[in-house]
């Protein structure tokens, strides 16, 4: 018997002078069906990125807008929301996250909501959400304010990934949704290691790590695999690439990781996802700067399957051509995945197989582009 394939809508950027792109965007998600959700009276949180200060390439709050007015018009009570990093950076506490949040634009008078950050203060606020079939995880560590919410909905920028190949909606909800702690037992696996011949002791490493792994003496990095949580930051702030992931499955294992969090989150609710693949910067948007686009912006997806959602942009991303002058242009192209040539370590699909056997949707789609 042939599985069905899961309905995945889609629309491209080009705007008329009749529909602007966020009445376009109220138009696919409408279609998708996110008003067939009941959500009167319920508590709905919508998961985004805020971006870390620096970086440009997160979803502008406009969309976010369009989203928000349409819960409190079928009658929800709507927040957005997001976890705190792991890393060094602007987002480390509840504070410094709303200020970076509300210098990037998000903020009650352009969103029409309140921002809460899931896991409170210091990262601490969580609940423990059991996953009884994951293979790595049995207990998911999620941001409480996340799991108080009776309904969930992901708005994802689609963008690659230095460590699982590319962001996209079960890494938004996974990881996004994690505490510091679930983001630690997330990242465990992974343990980059410093390649002597290129490291120039910069310190850039060193600067980003947030748990004192990271050491440079006679101008060499070192890195400590007994504090180094495996977060893959100095990875991509290395600007010799001597900073490498390790040759073994360990990016395979928080792919997975990742997936078995996300199960905690969207299992026992009504969820629907929302993935925007413009902007694809090579990196997460947690970095403190985006380098310029790998391929040209394509358009707006939307689904109840996040699996199939993730599948169908990837699938768009790699009938893109690799624009001139990005970090993808100037590696080796051999593989035809756009996100595997970034990322040359990585292997994205063992995050979607995840979700396959955890039965958070099928991998087969239909695309129905309005």
């Amino acid at each position: 018997m042939n599985e069905q394939k899961s309905p995945v809508y889609f629309t491209t950027f080009r705007a008329t002078l009749e529909e602007n792109l966020l009445q376009k965007l109220r138009r696919l998600v409408i279609k998708a069906g996110i008003t067939k959700i009941d959500f009167s009276g319920l508590y709905t949180a919508i998961k985004i990125h805020f971006g870390e200060p620096g970086n440009l390439a997160f979803l502008r709050p406009n969309f976010a807008r369009v989203i928000v007015d349409i819960v409190k018009e079928q009658g929800g009570k709507v927040f957005l929301t997001d976890c705190n990093t792991l890393y060094v950076g602007g987002r480390k506490n509840a504070l410094d996250h709303l200020d970076a949040a509300y210098a990037n634009g998000f903020s009650p008078f352009s969103t029409g909501c309140h921002i809460l950050i899931a896991d409170g203060l210091k990262g601490t606020d969580e609940t423990l959400v059991a996953v009884p079939d994951g293979t790595y995880v049995k207990q998911a560590k999620i941001g409480r304010a996340i799991m108080d919410a009776d309904i969930f909905i992901s708005l994802t920028h689609f963008k690659g990934h230095e460590a699982t190949g590319f962001g996209g909606a079960l890494k938004n909800i996974g990881m996004g949704c994690g505490s510091r702690a679930g983001k630690m037992e997330m990242h465990s696996s992974g343990k980059p290691r410093v390649e002597p011949s290129l490291c120039i002791g910069c310190g850039a490493c060193n600067r980003n790590c947030a748990h004192d792994a990271i050491t440079v003496a006679n101008r060499k990095a070192s890195i400590s695999h007994e504090k180094c949580t495996g977060c893959g930051r100095c990875i991509g702030v290395c600007p010799r690439d001597a900073v490498q992931p390790a040759g073994d499955e360990a990016f395979d294992i928080l792919n997975k990781k990742i997936v078995e969090y996300a199960a905690a989150v969207v299992r026992g609710r009504p969820c629907f996802h929302l993935s925007l693949v413009m902007d694809v910067s090579p990196n997460c948007d947690c970095h403190g700067e985006n380098d310029a686009p790998i391929v040209p912006d394509v358009g707006m997806f939307a689904s109840f399957n996040p699996v199939a959602l993730d599948q169908a942009c990837v699938d768009a991303v790699n009938k893109q051509p690799v624009l001139p002058g990005s970090w993808l242009s100037e590696m080796p192209q051999t593989s035809n995945d756009r996100f595997i040539d970034t990322h040359p370590a990585t292997n994205w699909i063992s995050q979607l197989e995840q979700g396959e056997k955890l039965g958070l949707g099928t991998r087969k789609y239909e695309l129905i582009a309005i």
